[in-house]
Protein backbone atom coordinates (compact mmCIF):
# COMPACT_ATOMS: atom_id res chain seq x y z
CA UNK A 1 0.00 0.00 0.00
CA UNK A 2 0.94 3.57 -0.45
CA UNK A 3 3.09 5.67 2.57
CA UNK A 4 3.21 8.87 2.02
CA UNK A 5 6.48 11.29 3.52
CA UNK A 6 6.62 14.69 5.16
CA UNK A 7 6.98 16.48 1.48
CA UNK A 8 2.78 15.22 1.37
CA UNK A 9 2.51 14.80 -2.36
CA UNK A 10 -1.27 15.07 -2.55
CA UNK A 11 -1.60 12.05 -4.75
CA UNK A 12 0.45 9.60 -2.37
CA UNK A 13 -1.61 11.52 0.85
CA UNK A 14 -4.82 10.28 -0.88
CA UNK A 15 -3.57 6.51 -1.96
CA UNK A 16 -2.84 6.64 1.80
CA UNK A 17 -5.89 7.10 3.30
CA UNK A 18 -7.33 4.90 0.59
CA UNK A 19 -5.33 2.38 1.85
CA UNK A 20 -6.23 2.60 5.60
CA UNK A 21 -9.84 3.53 4.92
CA UNK A 22 -11.59 0.96 6.21
CA UNK A 23 -10.33 0.81 9.72
CA UNK A 24 -8.97 4.55 10.07
CA UNK A 25 -11.28 5.19 12.81
CA UNK A 26 -11.30 2.18 14.46
CA UNK A 27 -7.34 2.60 14.63
CA UNK A 28 -7.37 6.34 15.81
CA UNK A 29 -9.27 5.24 19.01
CA UNK A 30 -7.00 2.58 19.50
CA UNK A 31 -3.91 4.40 19.06
CA UNK A 32 -4.72 7.14 21.56
CA UNK A 33 -6.25 5.16 23.56
CA UNK A 34 -9.85 6.45 23.25
CA UNK A 35 -9.74 10.15 23.85
CA UNK A 36 -10.45 10.74 20.20
CA UNK A 37 -13.99 10.26 21.08
CA UNK A 38 -13.69 12.68 24.12
CA UNK A 39 -11.50 15.27 21.87
CA UNK A 40 -14.61 14.98 19.41
CA UNK A 41 -17.13 16.16 22.23
CA UNK A 42 -15.00 19.20 23.15
CA UNK A 43 -14.54 19.98 19.37
CA UNK A 44 -18.37 19.74 18.78
CA UNK A 45 -19.10 22.34 21.71
CA UNK A 46 -16.63 24.95 20.71
CA UNK A 47 -18.37 24.48 16.93
CA UNK A 48 -22.10 24.83 18.24
CA UNK A 49 -23.60 23.34 15.74
CA UNK A 50 -27.86 23.60 15.53
CA UNK A 51 -30.35 23.68 12.73
CA UNK A 52 -29.93 26.31 10.11
CA UNK A 53 -25.81 26.29 10.58
CA UNK A 54 -24.23 26.22 7.76
CA UNK A 55 -21.27 23.95 8.06
CA UNK A 56 -18.32 22.61 5.86
CA UNK A 57 -16.33 19.63 7.28
CA UNK A 58 -12.56 19.86 6.09
CA UNK A 59 -10.82 16.49 5.62
CA UNK A 60 -13.87 14.92 7.31
CA UNK A 61 -12.57 11.36 6.38
CA UNK A 62 -15.31 8.71 6.41
CA UNK A 63 -17.78 11.19 8.82
CA UNK A 64 -17.19 10.39 11.94
CA UNK A 65 -16.04 14.23 12.74
CA UNK A 66 -19.75 15.32 10.97
CA UNK A 67 -21.89 13.12 12.84
CA UNK A 68 -22.27 14.81 15.56
CA UNK A 69 -23.28 18.77 13.78
CA UNK A 70 -25.26 16.45 11.66
CA UNK A 71 -27.35 15.00 14.75
CA UNK A 72 -27.35 18.37 16.70
CA UNK A 73 -29.24 19.67 13.24
CA UNK A 74 -27.17 22.00 11.47
CA UNK A 75 -26.40 21.87 7.70
CA UNK A 76 -23.36 19.95 6.87
CA UNK A 77 -21.00 19.15 4.21
CA UNK A 78 -18.29 16.40 4.26
CA UNK A 79 -15.55 17.01 2.32
CA UNK A 80 -12.10 14.62 1.84
CA UNK A 81 -9.73 14.59 -1.06
CA UNK A 82 -9.60 10.54 -0.55
CA UNK A 83 -12.56 8.75 -2.56
CA UNK A 84 -11.66 5.65 -0.53
CA UNK A 85 -12.80 7.75 2.79
CA UNK A 86 -15.93 9.23 1.11
CA UNK A 87 -16.82 5.28 -0.03
CA UNK A 88 -16.71 3.83 3.64
CA UNK A 89 -17.97 7.44 4.69
CA UNK A 90 -21.25 7.32 2.11
CA UNK A 91 -21.63 3.54 3.77
CA UNK A 92 -21.71 4.39 7.28
CA UNK A 93 -23.62 7.41 7.30
CA UNK A 94 -26.62 7.94 4.08
CA UNK A 95 -27.74 10.91 5.43
CA UNK A 96 -24.22 13.24 5.34
CA UNK A 97 -23.77 14.81 1.98
CA UNK A 98 -20.40 13.73 0.97
CA UNK A 99 -18.12 15.93 -1.67
CA UNK A 100 -14.79 14.52 -2.79
CA UNK A 101 -12.75 18.18 -3.12
CA UNK A 102 -9.11 19.54 -2.23
CA UNK A 103 -8.85 21.49 0.94
CA UNK A 104 -6.84 23.65 -0.70
CA UNK A 105 -9.18 25.00 -3.68
CA UNK A 106 -12.65 24.08 -2.32
CA UNK A 107 -15.07 23.75 -4.50
CA UNK A 108 -17.48 26.42 -3.00
CA UNK A 109 -18.10 30.29 -3.56
CA UNK A 110 -16.97 32.76 -1.16
CA UNK A 111 -19.33 33.52 2.26
CA UNK A 112 -21.14 30.45 1.25
CA UNK A 113 -20.34 28.91 5.56
CA UNK A 114 -20.91 29.85 8.66
CA UNK A 115 -18.35 27.55 10.30
CA UNK A 116 -15.20 25.63 8.30
CA UNK A 117 -13.90 23.22 10.47
CA UNK A 118 -10.89 20.33 10.05
CA UNK A 119 -10.19 17.61 12.25
CA UNK A 120 -6.63 16.31 12.45
CA UNK A 121 -6.50 17.01 8.39
CA UNK A 122 -4.85 20.11 8.18
CA UNK A 123 -1.87 18.10 9.30
CA UNK A 124 -1.84 16.44 5.79
CA UNK A 125 -2.40 19.11 3.31
CA UNK A 126 0.64 19.88 1.04
CA UNK A 127 -0.03 23.60 1.40
CA UNK A 128 -1.15 24.66 4.90
CA UNK A 129 -1.16 28.60 4.41
CA UNK A 130 -3.10 28.30 1.31
CA UNK A 131 -5.52 25.65 2.96
CA UNK A 132 -6.56 28.36 6.05
CA UNK A 133 -6.61 30.76 2.99
CA UNK A 134 -9.17 29.11 1.31
CA UNK A 135 -11.14 28.21 4.50
CA UNK A 136 -11.36 31.73 4.97
CA UNK A 137 -12.65 32.30 1.18
CA UNK A 138 -15.71 30.16 1.71
CA UNK A 139 -16.65 31.33 5.25
CA UNK A 140 -18.98 34.44 5.58
CA UNK A 141 -18.32 37.58 7.71
CA UNK A 142 -18.60 36.91 11.42
CA UNK A 143 -18.76 33.46 11.04
CA UNK A 144 -15.17 31.02 12.67
CA UNK A 145 -12.91 28.13 11.83
CA UNK A 146 -12.70 25.57 14.52
CA UNK A 147 -9.53 23.46 13.50
CA UNK A 148 -8.23 20.33 15.98
CA UNK A 149 -5.14 19.13 15.27
CA UNK A 150 -2.06 17.21 17.37
CA UNK A 151 -0.07 19.40 19.05
CA UNK A 152 3.06 19.85 21.36
CA UNK A 153 2.65 18.99 25.04
CA UNK A 154 3.02 22.03 26.92
CA UNK A 155 5.08 19.93 29.71
CA UNK A 156 8.78 18.87 28.36
CA UNK A 157 9.35 16.23 30.51
CA UNK A 158 5.86 14.98 29.02
CA UNK A 159 6.56 16.45 26.15
CA UNK A 160 9.55 14.50 25.85
CA UNK A 161 8.00 10.58 26.44
CA UNK A 162 4.99 11.62 24.35
CA UNK A 163 6.96 11.95 21.50
CA UNK A 164 9.16 8.77 22.21
CA UNK A 165 6.28 7.17 22.37
CA UNK A 166 5.16 8.23 18.77
CA UNK A 167 7.94 7.14 17.12
CA UNK A 168 8.56 3.98 18.72
CA UNK A 169 4.94 2.27 20.09
CA UNK A 170 2.93 3.58 17.42
CA UNK A 171 5.13 1.89 14.07
CA UNK A 172 5.46 -1.13 16.93
CA UNK A 173 1.43 -1.56 17.58
CA UNK A 174 0.43 -0.45 13.86
CA UNK A 175 2.65 -3.56 12.49
CA UNK A 176 0.29 -5.93 14.77
CA UNK A 177 -2.99 -4.33 13.86
CA UNK A 178 -2.59 -2.55 10.15
CA UNK A 179 -2.18 -3.94 7.13
CA UNK A 180 -0.70 -1.00 6.20
CA UNK A 181 1.53 0.17 9.28
CA UNK A 182 3.97 2.53 6.99
CA UNK A 183 0.60 4.80 7.19
CA UNK A 184 1.27 4.83 10.96
CA UNK A 185 5.12 5.99 10.69
CA UNK A 186 4.09 8.81 8.71
CA UNK A 187 0.89 9.59 10.97
CA UNK A 188 3.57 9.82 13.61
CA UNK A 189 6.81 11.79 11.82
CA UNK A 190 3.71 13.96 10.73
CA UNK A 191 2.47 15.15 14.16
CA UNK A 192 6.43 15.37 15.12
CA UNK A 193 6.97 17.91 12.71
CA UNK A 194 3.97 19.94 13.02
CA UNK A 195 4.15 23.28 14.59
CA UNK A 196 3.15 24.08 17.73
CA UNK A 197 0.21 25.72 19.32
CA UNK A 198 1.78 29.50 19.35
CA UNK A 199 2.85 28.44 15.75
CA UNK A 200 -0.21 27.60 14.11
CA UNK A 201 -2.06 30.42 15.38
CA UNK A 202 0.60 32.54 13.94
CA UNK A 203 -0.41 30.81 10.71
CA UNK A 204 -3.73 31.05 11.17
CA UNK A 205 -3.45 34.57 11.82
CA UNK A 206 -1.24 35.42 8.46
CA UNK A 207 -4.12 33.66 6.36
CA UNK A 208 -6.54 36.48 7.83
CA UNK A 209 -7.96 35.26 10.68
CA UNK A 210 -8.75 37.30 13.58
CA UNK A 211 -9.41 36.79 17.14
CA UNK A 212 -6.94 33.58 17.05
CA UNK A 213 -6.86 31.44 20.13
CA UNK A 214 -6.71 28.15 21.43
CA UNK A 215 -7.81 25.25 23.78
CA UNK A 216 -5.30 22.23 24.96
CA UNK A 217 -6.54 18.99 25.50
CA UNK A 218 -5.42 15.80 27.01
CA UNK A 219 -2.08 17.74 28.29
CA UNK A 220 -1.92 19.74 24.78
CA UNK A 221 -1.29 16.16 22.68
CA UNK A 222 -4.52 18.29 20.76
CA UNK A 223 -5.42 21.63 20.55
CA UNK A 224 -8.49 23.00 19.15
CA UNK A 225 -7.83 26.71 17.44
CA UNK A 226 -10.59 29.06 16.77
CA UNK A 227 -10.93 31.84 14.70
CA UNK A 228 -13.32 34.40 13.36
CA UNK A 229 -13.52 35.85 9.90
CA UNK A 230 -13.68 40.06 10.08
Amino acid sequence: MARANLNKDPDDVSKMFDGVANRYDFLNDLLSLGRTKAWRKVVTSIIGPKPGLKILDIAAGTGSSTRPLVDAGAEVIAIDFSSGMIEIGRKRHKDIKFVQGDALNLPFEENTFDVTTISFGLRNTSNIDLALKDSLRVTKSGGKVVIAEFSHPSNSIFRFIYLNYLMKAIPIISKKISKNPDAYVYLAESIRAWPNQVGLASKMRDAGWKSVAWQDLTFGIVAVHIGFKG
